[in-house]
C-alpha cells in the first residue's frame, strides 16, 4: 500500500533472492528525504519542475534499513533494499497492497526470474560498485552534481582577466 499527500513518480523494481531494485523517475531532484524502515520507505522531495513529491511505500514483507542504500543521480534515484530474509523466496509482488497502480512497473533490464540459472551477475556486480561508491541515507554523501561542482576545469585556466 501507498500513501500519499502529494505525486508519486513512476517506480520501476525488480528483485533478486536477497535485494529489492527500486528506482524512482524523477528529475532535477532537490531536498531528499529518504527513510527506509522495516516494512515501508518513507520518500520527500522536490523536482526541478517544482513538483513535490511525499509517499510512503509498504512493502510485501520487511527489509534491512540499515544496509539499505540510495544514490542521488540526475534523472532518478537508484535503490538497493536489502530484503530481511536474505536468500528467501522471491516475492509475488513490492508491495504489501494487491492493487494494482499505474506509476509502479517492473525493471526489466534487471528483471530475473528465480528460477533463471543462465544469469550473468557482472552487471549487477558494477551496480553494487556503483551504489557502494555514491553513499546512502546515513550521510555518506551520494550527489553526483556536488562532485561534477567540485571538479576543476581544465578550460578555466589561462583566460584573460576581464576588464
Amino acid at each position: 500500500m501507498a500513501t500519499h499527500d502529494n505525486l508519486i513518480p513512476p517506480v520501476i523494481w525488480a528483485q533478486r533472492g536477497d535485494r529489492l531494485y527500486v528506482t524512482l523517475t524523477i528529475e532535477d531532484c532537490k531536498n531528499i528525504e529518504v527513510k527506509f524502515e522495516n516494512t515501508t520507505l518513507h520518500f520527500k522531495g522536490c523536482s526541478g519542475q517544482k513538483v513535490e513529491y511525499d509517499f510512503t511505500l509498504e512493502f510485501f514483507k520487511e527489509i534491512d534499513p540499515e544496509k539499505s542504500k540510495y544514490a542521488t543521480l540526475l534523472r532518478h534515484i537508484p535503490m538497493v533494499i536489502v530484503k530481511k530474509e536474505s536468500g528467501g523466496p522471491y516475492w509475488p509482488r513490492l508491495l504489501k497492497d494487491t492493487t494494482k497502480v499505474h506509476w509502479l512497473k517492473t525493471d526489466f533490464e534487471k528483471w530475473r526470474d528465480e528460477d533463471d540459472s543462465d544469469v550473468d551477475e557482472s552487471k549487477d556486480a558494477a551496480f553494487e560498485d556503483m551504489m557502494s561508491k555514491m553513499g546512502d541515507y546515513n550521510g555518506l554523501g551520494g550527489n553526483e552534481d556536488a562532485d561534477i561542482a567540485n571538479e576543476d576545469d581544465s578550460d578555466d585556466e589561462g583566460l584573460p582577466d576581464l576588464e
